[in-house]
């Protein structure tokens, strides 16, 4: 008869799978800024954006209102190496003149109540930060802000709805303060659910969920905030409080609410209000006991039909009568003793039937909660990507607790329903006490690891007054490098190169291209045609240099070269034509004419020996006359900056500045015969390679090295050579990062303290690393699979830290990279004597093409620095190899020209 009675209360699977489905569309609506307001799961930012990580430390006070009972608590938790935490607590009754009086008269009796408590401890001479548990719904925009926007439960206190309660209690606290000399700081405004998961995360660090289900109900989760439409930033995750109580407000669960329930809600304080409570929270399964037992007597089939007193008075039944009722052994006399209590005189068939429809009802309440918990399981896994989830849940509640079938009923519910999530539950030890202090100390211990991390990173933060300096010292560098007294000394070596003009379109004719600058060699076939049909067509081979030959004799070096040469041109079929060959050469090179280089030095990685000092263009030729199988007519050493600029030059006119942020880093430029002091001349313009690398050698810029600039120039090929590359191009910014997470794991901020062994070893974070981290589209997971993939286990926090480190590495590269181009394009304003310049420069290099954010900054600098020139970047394709054919194309044209 109760089976058929309570039919509609039984639910499937199929109807369990349902209400998740349900669920899990309301959280979707309740993240979206736009869809928010409509939706009955307010999904409310917590502002908690970590879980313990063990390393809290420290005394906390924390109170806690919203149950039975008002509460105030000492907490100490200890990092002595083995974390540890103790709890003192006191009660204070929740008296109705106050949980229903008004606002001023509930924030002074708990001001009130935590004096008494401070004095009671001894504590009021210190001062200690404080956790405050305050158990309604709030929208927080802070930590320590939350405007209360409705009241639950037996609470309902006037002027506090739509108001900072966090101020509330402030003001209340500090009328007391003079009087009675003590100092307290609020710090966090905590839900007693988020409290219940930061009380079992300290326990167990795979605890990311918290529910409650006692007297109220509610979840809490960790969400990632790119989800989070309702706070700024995409960074990391932040624990969201569902407020899941109010599910079904809006009639999504009517086809599963009964009679009892709709006549339950009409008679509480809030009709239409937290259905979903409502329906299994422990405030009201006694009542829909009552009103089922009331309807089964009427008609009948309870208690031979007689209605008692107690049966109809509103309360009676409470949820420790259901929990009574239920127990295994002595639940019938149990139930047989409150059913006597009430007037009810039952018999043996009544005694089972009310114990029945007690299961039913909280029967339905774990299966409930269980879909609903599910629903944020899933939510949690697919965030992560995870085809299977170890996870934990942290629960507290006295109906879950004191109930004797409860948490059975949930876990094997929650557990048939996810079976892709192993789910431990973890019982929470006062969790809005002492969840509240370790809100309060994560808060504590994030406020202190930001100063870490920010003092780390402060000298990488260049002011506008500093990126000016480092633009008119470099100004200087140019000027010195180009006046011949000064040449020999000047960092900035600004070498001639010979090249006297930009292409004009009547170029044409086969043409032969070398590329050797990094780890590959390239030759190339570049036809070029000229007039109407104009256009470039290019052929390459791309062929590795070893290690052993990067770093082995200058003779076996070029061998290896003309052994490249001689492979594609038996691969092309042109071994027997003397073609006109550029040779791109990506060193700094001491050029007497355009056919003639001499090394300095290497940069790169390169180390062959007996090649400084010596003319490549030479060290080629040799090399060719020893195989004794081709001839070729080489025209040009070409640098591949050189190429950038005239490759963007074939295509513009007004480009006359090439840069490459790459590997290296370099610009070169047109320049005024007449301002080269060290070249013959003094008519038309010859392109200038700064070697802008070196600035900085003499000490210049020390201002703004680091110590990890510092160590990175030590450890490298070419100590004290190229301080501005090491400091902005991309062979040297993961080095760099490297660096500086070795010293935050040091101080404990990264990687639990531990430095992996791949963290240890120099080269392990390449630049194209940066680039993926920096990637806006990517989210922390992948940031996270980037890092293990060096080796490096890391936590969410972890990510976020690293990807920040990036940041500030790779911004200050694209800052000084765009104050050091601010001043050559400032030169060549001035050099014209115009008001306005307008520019083009060519760009090549992986660190500006790839890197999500430095071509961005670097403009921006450039714009910031040099406000009367309007700049184009133009991106070079192919400057080293197509570059290299017109530098050989145009010396020809020209010396036609010089010859006619």
């Amino acid at each position: 008869q109760v089976d058929r009675y309570l039919y509609h209360m039984r639910l499937s699977d199929d109807v369990l799978l349902d209400v998740m489905a349900r669920f899990q569309a309301e959280m979707v609506k309740g993240l979206g800024k736009d869809t928010n307001p409509t939706a009955t799961v307010k999904m409310l930012p917590s502002f908690v954006r970590s879980l313990p990580d063990g390393t809290e430390k420290g005394e906390f006070l924390a109170v806690d209102l919203g149950g039975s009972q008002f509460r105030a608590h000492q907490v100490k938790v200890f990092d002595g190496g083995k974390q540890s935490s103790q709890l003192e607590s006191k009660f204070y009754p929740s008296p109705k003149d106050v949980t229903q009086g008004s606002g001023a008269e509930l924030f002074d009796y708990v001001a009130d109540c935590l004096l008494d408590f401070m004095e009671t401890k001894n504590l009021k001479h210190k001062k200690l930060p404080l956790g405050f548990t305050f158990s309604f719904p709030c929208k927080q925009t802070k930590l320590d802000k939350g405007v209360l926007l409705a009241w639950t439960k037996h609470f309902k206190v006037r002027g506090v709805q739509d108001t900072d309660v966090v101020s509330s209690l402030r003001k209340a606290l500090q009328k007391h303060q003079a009087s009675f000399d003590i100092d307290l700081d609020v710090l966090a405004l905590v839900n007693d659910t988020v409290g219940t998961m930061m009380t079992c995360g300290y326990d167990d660090p795979r605890c990311e969920v918290g529910v409650i289900i006692g007297t109220g109900t509610n979840a809490c989760y960790m969400e990632d905030m790119r989800h989070i439409d309702l706070v700024e930033g995409d960074e990391g995750r932040m624990c969201i409080n569902t407020e899941w109580g109010a599910f079904g407000d809006d009639g999504a669960l009517d086809d599963l609410r009964t009679e009892f329930d709709r006549e339950l809600d009409l008679g509480s304080l809030n009709p239409g209000k937290q259905l979903f409570e409502k329906m299994i929270s422990g405030l009201y399964l006694g009542e829909l006991v009552r009103l089922i037992l009331l309807k089964m007597t009427k008609e009948g089939l309870l208690f031979n039909g007689k209605v008692s007193t107690a049966l109809l008075t509103k309360g009676k039944i409470e949820m420790k009568h259901v929990s009574a009722m239920e127990k295994y052994k002595e639940g019938l006399s149990n139930t047989k003793e409150i059913l006597t209590e009430l007037n009810l005189f039952p018999s043996e068939e009544d005694c089972v039937a009310v114990q029945h429809v007690c299961t039913i009802v909280s029967f339905r309440s774990a299966n409930l909660c269980a879909a609903a918990l599910a629903a944020i399981l899933t939510r949690l896994r697919e965030n992560k990507k995870l085809l299977r989830m170890r996870t934990t849940v942290g629960i507290d509640g006295g109906l879950y607790k004191t109930h004797p079938q409860y948490a059975k009923r949930l876990h094997k519910v929650v557990r048939r329903l996810v079976p892709n999530c192993d789910v431990r539950f973890l019982l929470s030890v006062s969790g809005s006490g002492k969840g509240a202090a370790m809100v309060t100390a994560v808060a504590y211990r994030l406020a202190a690891q930001r100063k870490q991390i920010d003092a780390a990173l402060a000298p990488f933060l260049l002011s506008l007054e500093t990126l000016r300096e480092v633009k008119n010292k470099m100004r200087t560098e140019l000027e010195y490098g180009l006046k011949r007294e000064t040449q020999a000394s000047a960092t900035v070596k600004m070498l001639p190169t010979y090249v006297c003009g930009t292409p004009d379109g009547t170029e044409k004719g086969k043409f032969l291209a070398l590329d050797l600058g990094g780890t590959n060699f390239r030759v190339l076939l570049v036809k070029i045609r000229s007039g109407r049909r104009r256009s470039v067509q290019m052929y390459n081979k791309i062929f590795a240099i070893p290690l052993e030959i990067m770093q082995g004799t200058g003779e076996e070096l070029f061998d290896h070269i003309v052994q490249c040469i001689a492979d594609f041109l038996e691969y092309m079929g042109i071994k027997g034509a003397r073609l006109p060959l550029g040779f791109t050469f990506s060193f700094p090179c001491r050029q007497a004419s355009i056919d003639k280089g001499t090394l300095v030095g290497w940069t790169k990685g390169f180390k062959a020996t007996d090649c400084e000092g010596e003319d490549v263009v030479d060290m080629l030729r040799e090399a060719i006359r020893r195989r004794n199988e081709f001839d070729l007519d080489i025209v040009a050493v070409v640098n591949d900056t050189v190429g950038t600029m005239m490759t963007c030059g074939y295509e513009d006119p007004n480009c006359e500045i090439g840069l490459i942020a790459g590997t290296g880093s370099n610009v070169c430029y047109m320049e005024d015969m007449k301002n080269i002091e060290i070249v013959e001349g003094n008519e038309g313009k010859m392109c200038i390679n700064t070697e802008w690398g070196g600035f900085g050698d003499n000490g210049c810029i020390d201002n703004i090295r680091t110590k990890y600039d510092k160590e990175v120039d030590e450890g490298s090929l070419n100590p004290g050579k190229q301080r501005y590359e090491k400091m902005t191009s991309g062979m040297y910014l993961g080095e760099i990062v490297r660096q500086i997470l070795i010293n935050l794991t040091k101080q404990g901020l990264l990687f639990r303290g531990q430095i992996s062994e791949s963290l240890r070893k120099r080269g392990i974070f390449e630049t194209k690393f940066l680039s993926q981290i920096e990637s806006d589209r990517l989210a922390l997971l992948q940031v996270r699979r980037i890092l293990q993939q060096l080796g490096l286990d890391s936590t969410c926090e972890d990510s976020i830290i690293v990807k920040e480190v990036c940041g500030a590495v790779s911004k200050r590269a694209a800052q000084l990279c765009g104050a050091g181009l601010a001043a050559v394009v400032e030169k060549k304003r001035e050099d014209r004597g115009v008001e306005r310049l307008q520019i083009t420069v060519g760009v090549d290099g992986t660190l500006y093409k790839l890197h999500p954010h430095f071509s961005r900054i670097l403009r921006e600098t450039v714009k910031e620095l040099a406000p009367q020139c309007d700049v184009t970047f133009m991106l070079s394709e192919d400057g080293s190899g197509k570059g290299a054919a017109l530098i050989t194309a145009v010396a020809k044209r020209l010396h036609n020209v010089g010859q006619k």
